[in-house]
């Protein structure tokens, strides 16, 4: 687990409003601070809220799991205005079973004053979804930053697929009938008389209610329409490019990490595939930890647009395609981390080829020493190596920060000096053509 790191800073963000960028600690807490990186203040702490938040099921991936803004959250006298959300972990709910350990719970926040930078208001519980064991559970929470019309105020909840041992011995991210496994699309604004948010029309498996449930989605026919893509394994981050394409990150078992392009209605293959491979579950084998090529036939399955194995990392951590100016090395890349150990990976996010594009590894310097995040940002894990812990934020220019719960550090990526550059370029020249330079 990650219960040894100095801090637990999961996802950066910015407020509505400019300015101002929030960031979460999994132990509770939402800060805030600025672009110009003044000193973090307590913007709302879970913990002392009165809402069964817990992480003591599982301290490494259990607790304060996402946040996101209303895009309204800074119009006055807007629907959204003041309407904060956060996915978090909670003792389970009266009623339920002994195979659930704890509640994903959707809770809105509504500010009574945007601008303040301390919480003050009112709460409601949106959504609460039972978790059968303390591990892939709720993530990423987010609004489409580019959305069109129709998209627009839709919040899109990414679930991990129950855990279940990380080897998918149940098909769970393959029901309909389940949210575990997928990423979900809601109307938060949306509820009437009969629930805490509305099903957008629009959803894949949308459709008129046989049963509907009292929290505001349903089972209709046996598939929940509050799905808009499933297969998944825990898509613990998620972020769209200014295109409108949605880029999943979908933490791998024990072979492959892999980026997907969202699809609604789309089925990515979890447990029966990982990344281009068949699992040993997908072509009737017991040896979970492997992978076997696709078996013949038509492929049912919608393949990852990049994939790595773990000889090159351990988890994916997920990214952004950079819109910044500040690394125009980046612009028009996805960039993203391996969380693990530190690396931080990009490829084109245009003319991506008919297989896995080709990925790159950003090298990183350090007050004007190359250096690995592992070697700066690191702390012990349990089983004896070094953890890191690196996410990527936002802000609102689309400039992005390096995350590391090793050492509890918010860092900005910028370019290197021009000079600094050249020699950087020149070193690793020199490096790849080895004896033929001499």
């Amino acid at each position: 687990t990650d219960a040894d790191a100095f801090a637990r800073i999961q996802y950066l963000l910015p407020v509505p409003g400019g300015g101002r960028l929030a960031f979460n600690d999994t132990r509770g807490i939402l800060y805030l601070t600025d672009e110009r990186g003044r000193a973090p203040v307590v913007y709302l702490d879970l913990r002392r809220q009165g809402i069964g938040f817990t992480n003591a099921c599982n301290v490494g991936e259990s607790g304060f799991m996402g946040f996101a803004f209303h895009p309204q959250f800074a119009v006055e006298g807007a629907g959204g205005y003041g309407k904060l959300y956060t996915a978090f972990s909670a003792e389970p709910g009266s009623g339920r079973g002994d195979d659930v350990v704890l509640d994903n719970v959707l809770v809105e926040w509504i500010a009574n004053d945007a601008e303040e930078d301390v919480f003050a208001g009112a709460w409601r519980e949106v959504m609460r979804v039972g978790q059968p064991s303390p591990n892939h559970n709720i993530g990423t929470i987010a609004f489409n930053p580019n959305a069109d019309s129709a998209d627009f105020g839709l919040l899109y909840i990414g679930f991990g697929d129950g855990g279940f041992g990380n080897h998918g011995r149940t098909l769970t991210s393959q029901a309909l009938s389940t949210l575990h496994g997928s990423i979900a699309r809601i109307d938060p604004l949306g509820g009437d008389g009969n629930g805490a948010y509305g099903i957008p029309a629009d959803n894949p498996f949308a459709g008129p209610c046989v049963v509907p449930s009292s929290g505001g989605g349903g089972e209709c026919r046996g598939r929940r329409s509050e799905i808009w893509a499933y297969g998944l394994r825990h898509p613990q981050q998620f972020s769209w490019d200014m295109d409108g394409r949605l880029f999943i990150a979908d933490i791998g078992s024990n072979q492959v990490e892999e980026i997907n392009l969202g699809v609604a209605g789309g089925n990515f293959g979890w447990p029966l595939r990982e990344g281009t491979f068949a699992t040993a579950h997908g072509v009737g084998r017991v040896d979970t930890h492997r992978v076997f090529p696709l078996p013949d036939g038509n492929e049912a399955f919608i393949h990852p647009v990049a994939q790595y194995d773990h000889d090159s990392g351990g988890a994916v951590g997920g990214g952004y395609v950079y819109r910044g100016a500040g690394v125009p090395a980046l612009q028009g890349k996805y960039v993203f981390t391996d969380f693990l150990h530190g690396h931080v990976f990009a490829f084109d996010a245009y003319g991506l080829p008919a297989g896995p594009a080709t990925i790159e590894e950003v090298r990183l310097h350090f007050d004007g020493e190359e250096k690995a995040l592992k070697d700066v940002a690191a702390y012990p894990h349990h089983a004896g190596w070094l953890r890191v812990d690196a996410r990527l934020g936002t802000d609102s220019a689309g400039e992005l920060y390096l995350l590391t719960k090793g050492d509890d550090w918010i860092r900005k990526l910028v370019s290197l000096p021009p000079a600094r550059a050249m020699e950087a370029q020149a070193m690793e020249a020199r490096e790849s053509c080895g004896a033929r330079c001499e």
